[in-house]
C-alpha cells in the first residue's frame, strides 16, 4: 500500500504506513484488506481502529466515524476530538461527505453511469437488494464506467467502475453491484468469480474539515495486483524501523500449516513437513518480493526434547545462508538471531508490539508503565523483553534456566549501547527465586511473566502453562509493588482466553491485590485471525493497586 494524497493539507512524517494525514482533529489512515475497521470481539484480533487508538498516547480518544468491510481496502477517517466526532458525524447524517470506490469486475459492466436505489435486507451472511420500502434501510449508489486502471489489473478482459454510494450501508456496494449483474472479483460471497482478493477500495473521501470548515480531500491509489498478504504487512509495519515479521500465516493467508517469518535479510519457513515443489515456489517468490538473500525451513516438531541443534535447527533451502548469527531490527533495536543454536533462533516476532509497549512505556489509551520500574522478566530467554525495557530507562533483572541464552541476552543489550553491567542476569529456577526475593522483601513495578507451555526444572519439576499459570501469578503477586503491573502471556492455543484471564483473575483476589487496569491483546495484525486459524497467543496487561 502506498501513501496517499490528501488535498490541501499536509501530511506529516514518521507515521505507520497506512497513516495518510494527521492533525489535531483527524487521523486518516490506507486501511489494508484483510484487516476489520475494529474488533467483532472482546478476545478477537485487533481492528485497525484499536490497534491504532492504543498505539500512541496521543490517539487514545480516537472515535470510529464510518467503517470498512474486512475485506475492502482505502480510505478510513478517524476522529480525535469531540469536536470532530460531532462535525464529521453531522456530515455523515446529512450525506454531505462524499466517497468514492473503485472495483473490479470481470462480469459485462454497463457503459454508461446509473444510480442503484433499494432497501437492503440481511439474509444470514449476506444481504440482499428488495424494491425500496418505507421503514426498511435504502440504499442508493451511483455506479459509472472507471478510469483505466492500467498495470492495476490482475489479468485483461476485467472491468474497472467507480462507486459513489450516498448511504451507508453495510455491504452496500457489494450487494447492489451483485444485484446489477456485474459481482466483484474476488467477492464470492456475492457470486464474484475467486481472486486473492475482494477487489474493492476506498479511493477516496471529502468533507468539510471540522476545525476550519475548509474542503478537506483524502485519496489512496489501489494496485489490485498486489499480493494481499504483503499488502496488509507493508500498511502496518515500518519497514524502516522494523525488519521482524510474519509473512504467511497459515490458513489465515491462504496457506494451512505453513508459516513465513520475514527476519532482516532472511526468510525462514516452518511446517510440519518438508516443503514439496509447489511450496519451494511459492518460497521463492516471497524472497524474490522481499529482496531476501536466502531461505531456511524448519520443520515444526510437537517434541523437541532431546533433538540436537543440528537436527532442530532450519536447514537452508536458498540463497546464502548466514554465516553464523546475524542482527535483525525491531522497533529501532537490534536483536542477534541464529539459524545454527536449535529450535528457536532467539526472538519470537509475535511479541513485537509488546516488545514496542516496553520501549515506548504505553501499554494501551489510559494506561502507562510507571516511569524507569524495576523490572523483573522471568523465563527470559535471550531478553527482548528486557533490552526494549531498558532502553526506556528501566532497572532489569533477566532470569532464565539456561546460561547460554543468558549470554545472548547479554549481546543484545551490547547490540544496544546497553551496558549489561548495570542490570542483572540471573540463572535459575523461577520458582525458586521468588521464594528468595520474598525472604528478601524484593519487590519490583513490572513483572514479566511469558513462560513456555511446557518445561522442567530440578527445583521445581515440571511446569505446564495450562496447569500451572495460577501457581506461577500466585508467587510472582507478592514481588509486586503496589501500582505495578504484571505482564501475562501464553501461547497455549488450547487454552480460551476467558480461563486464562480467569485464572489470573483470581490470583489477584488471593493475594488480595485489585486490578485497576488491564489490556488483553492476542498476536499482532500480522499474525492474521480466522476461523480455520485460531488465535494462539493471549497476552493481558494488569495494573494492580
Amino acid at each position: 500500500m502506498t501513501p496517499g494524497r490528501c488535498d490541501g493539507l499536509s501530511r506529516p512524517a514518521s507515521l505507520p504506513p497506512c497513516v495518510l494525514f494527521e492533525d489535531e482533529d483527524l487521523l486518516v489512515v490506507n486501511k489494508p484488506a484483510g484487516l476489520n475497521t475494529h474488533s467483532p470481539s472482546p478476545h478477537a484480533g485487533e481492528g485497525i481502529y484499536e490497534w491504532l487508538r492504543h498505539r500512541e498516547a496521543r490517539w487514545g480518544a480516537l472515535a470510529i466515524i464510518h467503517r470498512l468491510d474486512k475485506e475492502t481496502s482505502g480510505v478510513l477517517v478517524l476522529a480525535k476530538t469531540p469536536r470532530a466526532n460531532r462535525s464529521l458525524t453531522a456530515q455523515f447524517t446529512d450525506r454531505t461527505v462524499r466517497k468514492t470506490y473503485l472495483l473490479l469486475t470481470d462480469r459485462p459492466a454497463p457503459g454508461r453511469a446509473f444510480t442503484a436505489r433499494g432497501s437492503i435486507v440481511r439474509a444470514g451472511e449476506r444481504y440482499v437488494i428488495q424494491p425500496a420500502r418505507p421503514g426498511t434501510d435504502l440504499a442508493e449508489t451511483e455506479f459509472a464506467p472507471g478510469p483505466d486502471p492500467g498495470p492495476a489489473v490482475p489479468a485483461p478482459g476485467l472491468s474497472c467502475l467507480t462507486a459513489r454510494p450516498r448511504t451507508g450501508r453495510t455491504h452496500q456496494i457489494r450487494a447492489q453491484a451483485a444485484e446489477a449483474g456485474f459481482p466483484i472479483l474476488g467477492d464470492v460471497l456475492y457470486g464474484g468469480t475467486p481472486a486473492a482478493r475482494v477487489c474493492l477500495h476506498a479511493e477516496g473521501i471529502a468533507f468539510q474539515h471540522p476545525a476550519t470548515n475548509e474542503p478537506a480531500g483524502f485519496h489512496a491509489p489501489v494496485d489490485f495486483t498486489a499480493d494481499p498478504r504483503a499488502a496488509l504487512r507493508a500498511a502496518l509495519v515500518n519497514q524502516g524501523e522494523t525488519a521482524l515479521w510474519r509473512a504467511c500465516h497459515g490458513a489465515a493467508d491462504q496457506e494451512p500449516g505453513w508459516y513465513i517469518d520475514h527476519l532482516g535479510e532472511w526468510l525462514l519457513s516452518q511446517h510440519e513437513e518438508p516443503l514439496d515443489a509447489a511450496r519451494l515456489g511459492r518460497l521463492a517468490a516471497f524472497a524474490q518480493a522481499a529482496e531476501a538473500r536466502g531461505t531456511a525451513h524448519k520443520i515444526l516438531a510437537r517434541h523437541v526434547r532431546g533433538a540436537t541443534p543440528a537436527t532442530a535447527s532450519p536447514q537452508p533451502v536458498t540463497g546464502t545462508p548466514p554465516d553464523g548469527p546475524f542482527t535483525v531490527r525491531e522497533n529501532g533495536l537490534q536483536f542477534e538471531l541464529s539459524f545454527a543454536e536449535g529450535y528457536s533462533v532467539g526472538i519470537f516476532p509475535d511479541q513485537r508490539d509488546n516488545r514496542r509497549r516496553l520501549l515506548t512505556g504505553h501499554v494501551a489509551a489510559g494506561f502507562d508503565l510507571p516511569p524507569r520500574p524495576q523490572v523483573l522478566n522471568t523465563f527470559a530467554y535471550t531478553c527482548g523483553f528486557s533490552v526494549a525495557a531498558a532502553a526506556n530507562g528501566a532497572n532489569t533483572t533477566s532470569l532464565d534456566l539456561s546460561r547460554k541464552y543468558l549470554e545472548w541476552g547479554r549481546r543484545n543489550f551490547a547490540l544496544n549501547h546497553l551496558d549489561p553491567a548495570d542490570h542483572e542476569f540471573i540463572y535459575g529456577d523461577v520458582f525458586d527465586w521468588l521464594r528468595r526475593w520474598a525472604k528478601k522483601g524484593r519487590r519490583f513495578d513490572l513483572i514479566l511473566l511469558d513462560p513456555p507451555t511446557f518445561s522442567h526444572s530440578r527445583e521445581s519439576g515440571v511446569f505446564r502453562a495450562r496447569q500451572d499459570y495460577g501457581r506461577l501469578a500466585a508467587a510472582s503477586l507478592p514481588r509486586l509493588n503496589p501500582g505495578g503491573v504484571l505482564f501475562a502471556s501464553t501461547n497455549a492455543a488450547d487454552w480460551p482466553p476467558e480461563d486464562f484471564l480467569a485464572v489470573l483473575e483470581a490470583a489477584a483476589r488471593d493475594a488480595g491485590r485489585r486490578i485497576v487496569r488491564s489490556h488483553y491483546v492476542p498476536q499482532p495484525p500480522d499474525f492474521p485471525i480466522h476461523r480455520a486459524e485460531p488465535a494462539y497467543l493471549k497476552t493481558v496487561w494488569l495494573q494492580l493497586d
